[in-house]
C-alpha cells in the first residue's frame, strides 16, 4: 500500500466500513490523517449513500436498550452501548441523519450520538421563552433533526405549543439548534396546531416533516414541511385520492423520500396505501386486509433493496419481511437475537464528528 498513489489509496479506503477505517487509523500517521480529514469523511459518507452500503438498522427495546443490525447482511443483532450506559432511563430517538442520532432522555436532556464512532455530545438546554398561564394547559413538543449542506451544519428543530380549551389560550415558539455554533436561536413562529404531546419529524430531501392540524377543530391531519436551508414552514398537499376519505395517516422517510402510509375502510374492508413523494405523490403499494399476506395492524416501510425492486418492512414491531414490488411476495427475514418488540430506524454508518470545525 505504501507504493500506491495517494489518490488510489483514498479510493480503496472509501469502500471500507467505518469499523475497518477506525482500526486502520493505527496503521500509520498518514492514514490516520487521511481518514480524519473532513473531505474524506464527506466522500466516504457520499459513497455509502450512493451505493446503499454501510447501512444499519437501529432497534430500541424497552425504551433504553439499543441494538444494531447490519442492513447488507441482516443475520444477527449487536448490542449498542448508548451514552447513558447502564442507566435505565427511557430514551427516545428524535431523528437520524448521516450517521448521527439525536436522542432525548426522560429528563429532557438532548444529546447527539454517533454509534459507529461511539462519540456523543450533550446539547445545551434552552428555555421556553413565553410565559405559561397559572392554570395548567396541555403542552405539545415536536422535534426534528437534519443537515443543511450550504453552511455544512446539523440542525435540531424544536416546536413548542401550549393551548387551552376552546382556544382560550394559545402560544407557540420554534427554535433551531446549530451544531456549528453549539447554540439555540428562535425563528419565526408557525401558524398551525400541534396535535400530539410529542412528535418526531422525518427527514427527506433536505426538509423535515410532521403531522399537524391546520385548525384546532379539524379532525384530519395535514403534513407540514420545514426547509432546513430557508428555515421556513410550508404545507404539503396530500394525494388527491386521500382528500375525500377518512383515514389514519402515518409517515416515514424511505430512500431519501417522504413516505405516506394511509389506512382507511372501503366496502367493509381495511385498505393500506403506501405513497412516496418524488416530483409528485406516487402510489407504491396498495393492499386490502382480507387479501394481504403482510397482515395488520402495524406495517412500517423502512428501506428499498439495493436493486430497488423490494421494500423492507417492520411488521407489528417484532419482525422484518421483504416485500417484492413485482411478484408481491413476502420473504421473512430471520435475525438472531431480535428483541421481542422494538422501535426501528435506518441509519448510515459514518465518521461524521460531533464538533464541526469552523
Amino acid at each position: 500500500m505504501a507504493t500506491l498513489p495517494h489518490e488510489m489509496t483514498i479510493e480503496i479506503l472509501l469502500r471500507l466500513s467505518v469499523k475497518d477505517l477506525l482500526r486502520f487509523k493505527c496503521v500509520s500517521k498518514p492514514w490516520c490523517s487521511s481518514i480524519d480529514d473532513p473531505d474524506f469523511i464527506k466522500l466516504h459518507l457520499s459513497h455509502s449513500v450512493k451505493t446503499n452500503t454501510n447501512h444499519s438498522l437501529i432497534l430500541r427495546h424497552c425504551e433504553y436498550h439499543f441494538f444494531s443490525v447490519n442492513y447488507d447482511s441482516p443475520k444477527t443483532t449487536q448490542r449498542l452501548n448508548h451514552p447513558l450506559g447502564e442507566q435505565k432511563t427511557p430514551i427516545k430517538i428524535l431523528g437520524t441523519c448521516n450517521g448521527l442520532l439525536a436522542l432525548i432522555d426522560d429528563n429532557g436532556i438532548i444529546f447527539l450520538w454517533n454509534p459507529s464512532t461511539r462519540k456523543s455530545q450533550v446539547l445545551p438546554s434552552t428555555e421556553i421563552e413565553f410565559s405559561s398561564p397559572s392554570i395548567f394547559f396541555p403542552r405539545s413538543t415536536y422535534y426534528g433533526f437534519g443537515y443543511d449542506p450550504i453552511p455544512d451544519d446539523y440542525k435540531l428543530v424544536r416546536m413548542v405549543q401550549v393551548h387551552g380549551k376552546n382556544n382560550s389560550y394559545l402560544h407557540s415558539e420554534a427554535k433551531v439548534y446549530s451544531l456549528r455554533s453549539n447554540s439555540w436561536r428562535r425563528i419565526k413562529d408557525f401558524c398551525f396546531y400541534l396535535s400530539f404531546y410529542r412528535e418526531f419529524g422525518f427527514l427527506a430531501d433536505n426538509a423535515l416533516y410532521w403531522m399537524v392540524l391546520k385548525t384546532p377543530q379539524s379532525g384530519n391531519k395535514s403534513i407540514v414541511g420545514f426547509d432546513l436551508g430557508t428555515e421556513e414552514f410550508r404545507f404539503v398537499e396530500l394525494p388527491d385520492s386521500c382528500l375525500n376519505k377518512r383515514f389514519c395517516m402515518n409517515m416515514k422517510a424511505m430512500g431519501g423520500y417522504l413516505c405516506l402510509i394511509a389506512t382507511y375502510t372501503e366496502f367493509n374492508d381495511d385498505v393500506v396505501d403506501i405513497w412516496i413523494m418524488k416530483e409528485s405523490w406516487i402510489k407504491l403499494i396498495s393492499w386490502k386486509k382480507s387479501e394481504s399476506i403482510l397482515g395488520f395492524p402495524i406495517v412500517i416501510p423502512l428501506a428499498f433493496s439495493k436493486s430497488g425492486d423490494k421494500v423492507l418492512f417492520s411488521i407489528a414491531l417484532h419482525k422484518f419481511v421483504w416485500y417484492d414490488l413485482g411478484s408481491k411476495r413476502v420473504e421473512n427475514v430471520g435475525i438472531r437475537g431480535l428483541p421481542s418488540s422494538f422501535d426501528v430506524d435506518l441509519y448510515v454508518e459514518s465518521l461524521v464528528p460531533l464538533m464541526v470545525m469552523l
